[in-house]
């Protein structure tokens, strides 16, 4: 016989705002790819461009990775896209000779405010209606879900079970 755990109510909750991000992050992917798609670019390329963009300066790949939430080789296979179309370039990094730092192009960052101002009109029209105290919350609470999983506060392979005997 298996001895099944029942979720808390805090874990009910945060089961439906698991289930709920899986479906709206389909629905962002989606949007992503009409906003992005008059500029030739995928929401992954788009994301990668942003992310130098937003930091003001170059980063190397891992930093992008780290700042999206996306894998090393997934950020790296966007930037080799984005170099071969001239839309960022690779820059020496003092700091470690084998990581270059990524910066935009004039043509990435012309490309970027392109996308980025009909992102400004789409979202405006998305979140009209909707209270800032309630956006501020579910922002707060999918950035603590995040901080935990990225510190491996959590049961399953690699993190920390607290309830777990030893």
């Amino acid at each position: 016989m298996i001895d099944q755990q029942a979720r808390t109510a805090e874990g009910d909750a945060a089961t439906e705002v698991v289930l709920e991000t899986f479906r709206v992050n389909g629905l962002l992917l989606a949007a992503g790819n009409r906003l992005a798609a008059r500029e030739r670019l995928t929401p992954a390329r788009w994301q990668v461009l942003g992310a130098v963009a937003l930091a003001g300066r170059p980063l190397t790949v891992p930093q992008i990775a780290r700042r999206m939430g996306l894998t090393r080789q997934a950020v790296q296979a966007s930037v080799n896209r984005l170099l071969a179309e001239a839309l960022v370039e690779a820059c020496d990094n003092l700091d470690h000779r084998r990581s270059p730092l990524i910066a935009l192009t004039k043509r990435g960052s012309q490309k970027y405010a392109a996308v980025d101002q009909r992102q400004v009109r789409w979202i405006n029209e998305l979140s009209a209606g909707l209270k800032i105290t309630d956006l501020a919350g579910a922002a707060r609470a999918l950035r603590e879900l995040g901080d935990r999983l990225e510190t491996n506060e959590r049961p399953g392979p690699g993190g920390k079970d607290r309830n777990a005997t030893p």
